[in-house]
């Protein structure tokens, strides 16, 4: 059975699941959507056409849904749509999307997003991530499955972090994160790969060693990018048990623009 606190202010217009549990004086607008056995804390605000599935834990103050900051906006009904079993901690802010791009701001399964984290517009954000405290993306940012933010990372609009990349406390990303990466420093610099965090996710020595020779075509051997996915290509015939990581690579640097490029 839902457990909704008395003087939680709910529009008729959502819908919530018979298992939802909302906390006091928290606000819910009339476009919402709330899957089963998620729970909902105190003093929250979930408006605008926002889709949340099951098994979430949103703290206390969060603020979900709201209009974007971006001046272009004109009310467009865009949305904002969360997956299953994510845990958003006290003060988040996560804004709908534009229609100058896809019109929404996504968030995958199993997140783990810690306390006064903002996700701007037009955000993509995978599964299996971790978001420290005060991690801030502006608009149309695109964050890969199992990366890692530091607390106080700060990505520019438009950058692209790939999967299982990490940033270290403080970081500030001007462009695009590699998979795999790990990068610190004020702009992000890449110092090496997450190789810690390959191993805790069960890679083994082939697809570590085939990582490791990823970094070293990207960031030893003073070629140009072009060149370096060249290099890369060819690891998935010397470490077939990594193929899907190679291609996963090369897929991620082929979409790289110009502007933008990757950490360095």
């Amino acid at each position: 059975m839902s457990t909704i606190h008395p003087t939680a202010l709910i529009d008729p217009g959502a819908e919530l699941d018979s298992t939802v549990s909302v906390g006091p004086y928290t606000l819910i607008g009339p476009h919402v959507r709330i899957g089963a056995h998620t729970t909902v804390g105190p003093h929250c605000i979930i408006e605008g056409h926002t889709t949340i599935g099951q098994h979430n834990r949103i703290f206390g103050h969060a603020a979900l849904g709201g209009i974007p900051q971006d001046k272009k906006y004109g009310g467009e009904p865009c949305e904002l749509v969360l997956g299953d079993g994510n845990t958003i901690r006290e003060f988040c802010t996560m804004h709908i999307g534009t229609v100058q791009d896809r019109g929404v701001t996504t968030v995958g399964d199993d997140n783990w997003i810690m306390a006064y984290v903002h996700l701007a517009h037009d955000c993509q954000v995978g599964s299996h991530t971790i978001f420290a405290n005060n991690s801030q993306l502006a608009g149309h940012v695109h964050v890969g499955d199992w990366a890692i933010l530091g607390g106080f990372t700060v990505v520019h609009q438009f950058v692209r972090i790939g999967a299982h990349s990490m940033t270290a406390l403080c970081t500030m990303l001007l462009a695009d994160v590699p998979p795999f990466v790990l990068c610190q420093g004020q702009p992000g610099r890449a110092r090496s790969m997450n190789f810690e965090g390959l191993r805790r996710r069960g890679f083994g020595s082939e697809r570590i060693a085939a990582v490791k020779a990823m970094y070293k075509h990207l960031y030893r051997e003073d070629v140009r990018l072009e060149e370096a996915c060249l290099r890369i290509a060819r690891l998935e015939q010397d470490y077939p048990a990594a193929a899907e990581d190679v291609r996963m690579m090369l897929a991620f640097l082929q979409q790289t623009s110009a502007e933008r490029g990757i950490v360095r």
